[in-house]
């Protein structure tokens, strides 16, 4: 896990609480195409209704709570940060509306790490995803280098290079909540976005969701392929490929994106 910064720094308002809220979970058949992907998250404090201060962060900073019937860019910052909790089968929508699937996402996610799981995103929640992430808005333990070995610039895929990325910061959020689940175990990321170019390289599918930004392929590690496919159920993958399906003995694929196809076969998915 890579080392916190130091930024944290105290609102000038001491004794005043800065909050969060909602995300809206959709089934993997009503979520966005990869067209239409969320866009990287902005360094600019948003606001909300609350007007609420609380701590500062160097990534992003919310500026009061967030509850069902919340909207705006806080409510989609933070569903990017849930984007893993959207409950099995699904997928989070990331469209900054808090509807009832937002609210149970963000219990998911309170529950997870021992918080009040009222689906409200307050000061204990907000401070969690400040622990959780790091100045580029990347979850503590998954990088942008680990989700990119083809360039260093997110150019050539289907989708822009900025949609790519920030698909691919949806795809490491999913994975951090994935990895708790599993124990907090290191978990092995051997690639992600792929260009046109690198994606016909290694032989890729034509219409491969690597090209989108979606997807990453997961080394076994200490959880084992079958181990990660099963989980992968959880946290928000509509594609899910494994042991016993063609070519993916040696690796997990997991990724988002629009309709749903599981198979690992001898992993009893």
């Amino acid at each position: 896990m890579r080392s916190r910064p130091t930024g944290f720094l105290l609102a000038a308002l001491a004794g005043t609480a800065l909050a969060l809220g909602g995300t809206s979970a959709v089934s993997a058949s009503a979520s966005a195409s990869p067209d239409t992907a969320t866009t990287a998250a902005t360094t600019t404090p948003a606001s909300t209704a609350s007007g609420d201060i609380g701590t500062a962060d160097a990534c992003y900073t919310w500026s009061g709570t967030l509850r069902e019937g919340s909207s705006g860019e806080a409510v989609r910052q933070l569903q990017i940060r849930v984007s893993g909790y959207p409950g099995t089968g699904n997928q989070l929508a990331i469209d900054g509306a808090y509807g009832p699937a937002t609210k149970a996402a963000v219990q998911r996610f309170q529950a997870a790490y021992g918080l009040g799981a009222d689906g409200i995103a307050g000061p204990q929640t907000f401070n969690k995803i400040y622990q959780l992430q790091d100045d580029d808005c990347t979850p503590v333990n998954f990088t942008y280098a680990e989700l990119n070995r083809c360039n260093s610039d997110w150019s050539g895929g289907r989708v822009s290079a900025a949609t790519a990325r920030a698909n691919a910061l949806v795809t490491m959020w999913k994975l951090q909540a994935m990895r708790h689940a599993m124990g907090d175990r290191p978990m092995t990321v051997n690639g992600g976005f792929r260009s046109v170019s690198c994606n016909s390289a290694v032989g890729g599918a034509a219409n491969s969701r690597h090209m989108y930004g979606h997807a990453a392929d997961l080394g076994a590690g200490s959880q084992g392929f079958c181990a990660l496919a099963q989980a992968a159920r959880n946290h928000g993958f509509t594609e899910i490929l494994g042991p016993g399906y063609p070519g993916h003995n040696d690796h997990t694929h997991v990724a988002g994106g629009s309709g749903r196809f599981w198979s690992a076969p001898s992993c009893g998915i």
